[in-house]
């Protein structure tokens, strides 16, 4: 079993290589999204909802996700690898990842507007009063955020899940992903349903975060640049976050900020284009790491 949980794995690089992401009405996903938005409504007591729906709603469709791979395996090892990668596909993403952060990081040297409107994507921040250099920082930060949050985290549930079955590790992925949806979508303080999720989704990414931190720092063939990133990784509200922006920001030797939240690596400029590029790089590295060793842990 240890060897088609590495298959799948190669099932879903393969496909975020040549496809990126699948199209919005076929994306599970988006449908978690519907759901999780149906759910964000007025309730009478929203923080008791925002508990159930927390437990709840990534449980459920971690427990579909498997029962899916269940009926596949059923049918032999091919199908299962096929339809197990296909789900993990779903729930990383390094291609568009990387071509999010590029596409700011080049429209900041030729139509501003035009980066800022692009870096909504990618940020939570309002970016239309942010100069190129700040928008190039919040592309910076973003993409190394999101190598945690967006790939790392669900390949971790699935190298961890596949010791003890194909459907465990896809289930244990799509978990992973509905809970980081959730804080996406209602994790924020002035939410009434949002601090279960939230919560929940520090709980589960305290590894990820800490791990994609690892993976930059090596993929630099700097792994003494996370000493240096501990001494700021605690700035960001987040207690996760800070770790892959940090380590980023000390192996670019940059200052990567959020005006009035905080200043990693202070002291030093904004990112050039040419500096942010090569963040953009250290995160495609990193993430490629991150399948090698998910496939690595998988085969065990």
């Amino acid at each position: 079993m240890t060897a088609i949980a590495t298959a799948a794995i190669g099932v879903a690089l393969l496909l975020d290589r040549v496809g990126g992401e699948p199209p919005e009405r076929l994306h599970p996903v988006v449908w978690l999204g519907t759901i999780i938005d149906w759910c964000d409504r007025e309730w009478s007591s929203p923080g008791a909802v925002g508990i159930l729906v927390a437990l709840f709603v990534p449980l459920v469709a971690g427990l579909i996700a498997a029962t899916v791979i269940g009926w596949a395996l059923t049918l032999g090892h091919l199908p299962g690898v096929v339809v197990a990668g296909t789900v993990l596909f779903t729930t990383v993403s390094l291609r568009s990842l990387v071509g999010a952060g590029t596409d700011v990081i080049a429209a900041t040297g030729e139509d501003v507007a035009a980066a800022a409107s692009e870096a909504r994507s990618l940020v939570g921040r309002e970016t239309t009063s942010l100069g190129p250099a700040a928008l190039r920082s919040a592309a910076v930060e973003s993409v190394a955020e999101n190598l945690a949050d967006g790939l790392v985290g669900p390949l971790v549930a699935f190298a961890l899940g596949a010791l003890v079955s194909l459907p465990v590790a896809v289930g244990a992925a799509v978990w992973v992903k509905g809970v980081n949806t959730l804080d996406s979508m209602l994790g924020y303080r002035t939410h009434p349903m949002g601090w279960a999720s939230a919560r929940l989704d520090d709980v589960v990414a305290w590894v990820p975060a800490r791990l994609s931190a690892v993976l930059l720092a090596v993929a630099a063939g700097r792994p003494g640049a996370i000493g240096t990133a501990r001494g700021y990784a605690r700035e960001p509200a987040s207690p996760n976050s800070g770790w892959p922006m940090a380590t980023m920001a000390a192996l670019l030797d940059v200052s990567l900020v959020k005006p009035g939240a905080y200043a990693l690596n202070p002291g030093r400029g904004l990112p050039t284009a040419e500096q942010a590029r090569a963040g953009v790089t250290l995160v495609h590295r990193a993430g490629l790491l991150a399948f090698l060793l998910a496939g690595v842990v998988a085969w065990l």
